[in-house]
């Protein structure tokens, strides 16, 4: 195994996978900015090295600047977490080329799935679903109108490389498709460097679930199990909880099978997740996108499988074996994304945190990125803590995720804890029975 790590990432990702390095017995090495010089992951590594002031461009996302620090720090192999240059095929070369060891999968398998459009296309070969849209980029708003017509409204004007939310809008007529057209290709050029533009038909009130594969050194992909990542705002996942409430057994072996043939469709090898929708009302189920990466919500796995995806990502890429024997999930898991956030607005804050008390007990985990006393600024994402909970069934998860999100103190700015509180009492969510529209139901937004 790579003898010492260095972690291309920042707050509570870069400190979970800091904490696997270590224990493992390796050396852990931090990169950091300027505006993140006092975060707990800083100290909790070996070694840490400063790569330049607080914006993104010149620091996390500077691969010379990264490169550089690998080099200084002589860091046998580099892990990217996720977000920032995770899914960037050539930091992985420029990783591959300097000798080092990526934690992550080959760098073809991240080059072909960043292209939605290229993905979608690779599934629909392999006789994997996917749902009615283009099979090329939409070149101009007046070719999206055209198509919009002929897949059926709703659609979904989707940046063919953009994720976590970024460059998505579901439209329900032409003018509004227009609009949405161009917002989208400024959106994904000014994130992604790239601004073509797909389209899609938009399943209403769907199920989202991710599965987590693993693909091993001797080209075998596993699934274990999957998320249901339903609860979202703005396209972005707020609570994830696995194994899925009330998908039924045959349902989830499709779609756990349509999975494991992705993975094998492009050779992946390390930790990812296969994404799809599902619509209740038919029952159908689609691809929607490969995440070649490490997952934000990948501790819901971890807890009802009670396998360390971090260590067996370093495994994996070392070409060495798997440390654990493939079983059942066990219990019921949920995690819940803590914010700095304006509750009216529901807007990124930012702030001094002046009480972080954190709640302790069986079946409780924190994966945390700040401590009390530190600075939420507004250079990055503004998740705080993933707040995990663990029960034999459902029922006992979720009465310990409302204890857990009761007991957590947060002070100095304000955060989404009360609004968790309310998903975690609202009916639907108590019977399962929720899809991606129930915050803004629950909001009087509607759609």
């Amino acid at each position: 195994m790579y003898e010492s790590v260095l972690v291309a990432n920042r707050g509570e990702i870069a400190s979970r996978i800091i904490g696997t390095v270590r224990g493992l017995g390796l050396k852990a090495i931090a990169v950091y900015s300027e505006a993140d010089a006092d975060l707990p992951f800083v100290a909790e590594a070996d070694e840490a090295i400063l790569i330049g002031p607080a914006p993104a461009a010149q620091s996390y996302l500077d691969v010379p600047r990264i490169m550089e620090a690998a080099r200084r720090t002589r860091a046998r192999a580099v892990h990217p977490g996720y977000g920032f240059l995770a899914e960037n095929a050539a930091f992985a070369r420029a990783v591959e080329a300097a000798g080092l060891g990526w934690i992550g999968p080959p760098s073809a398998a991240i080059g072909r799935m960043r292209d939605k459009i290229n993905a979608r296309n690779l599934m629909k070969e392999a006789g994997i679903p996917v749902a009615p849209g283009v099979w090329e980029p939409v070149p101009d708003a007046a070719t999206a109108a055209e198509e919009a017509e002929r897949i059926g409204y709703p659609v979904m004007v989707k940046a063919a490389t953009g994720g976590r939310g970024i460059g998505l809008a579901a439209v329900y007529g032409e003018a509004a498709l227009r609009e949405a057209y161009e917002t989208v290709r400024r959106a994904a050029d000014g994130h992604t460097g790239g601004d073509d533009i797909l389209l899609e038909r938009y399943v209403e009130n769907a199920r989202h679930l991710g599965v987590q594969i693993l693909g091993l050194v001797d080209g075998t992909v596993l699934a274990l199990g999957e998320r249901d990542c339903s609860v979202q705002r703005r396209h972005q996942k707020v609570i994830e909880e696995s194994p899925s409430p009330g998908l039924a057994p045959e349902l989830r072996e499709r779609i756990l099978a349509a999975a494991v043939r992705a993975g094998e469709l492009v050779g992946y090898r390390g930790a990812g997740t296969v994404e799809f929708l599902v619509d209740p009302a038919t029952g159908e189920f689609f691809f929607l996108e490969m995440d070649t990466r490490l997952q934000t919500e990948h501790p819901v796995t971890e807890l009802v499988t009670g396998v360390d995806l971090v260590e067996q990502q370093l495994r994996i890429a070392s070409f060495e074996p798997v440390s654990f024997t493939p079983a059942p999930p066990r219990g019921h898991a949920i995690q819940l994304r803590v914010y700095a956030e304006d509750p009216v607005r529901s807007v990124p804050a930012a702030g001094e945190i002046k009480i972080w008390e954190e709640p302790v007990g069986d079946g409780i985990r924190i994966d945390a990125g700040y401590a009390e006393g530190d600075t939420v600024t507004r250079f990055y994402d503004p998740l705080l803590a993933k707040l995990c909970v663990h029960g034999d069934d459902r029922a006992a998860a979720l009465a310990r995720a409302r204890a857990a999100v009761a007991a957590f103190r947060i002070e100095g700015l304000p955060t989404n804890l009360p609004l968790l509180a309310e998903v975690l009492d609202t009916p639907e969510f108590v019977a399962g029975a929720y899809d991606t529209g129930l915050l803004g139901r629950m909001r009087g937004t509607g759609r």
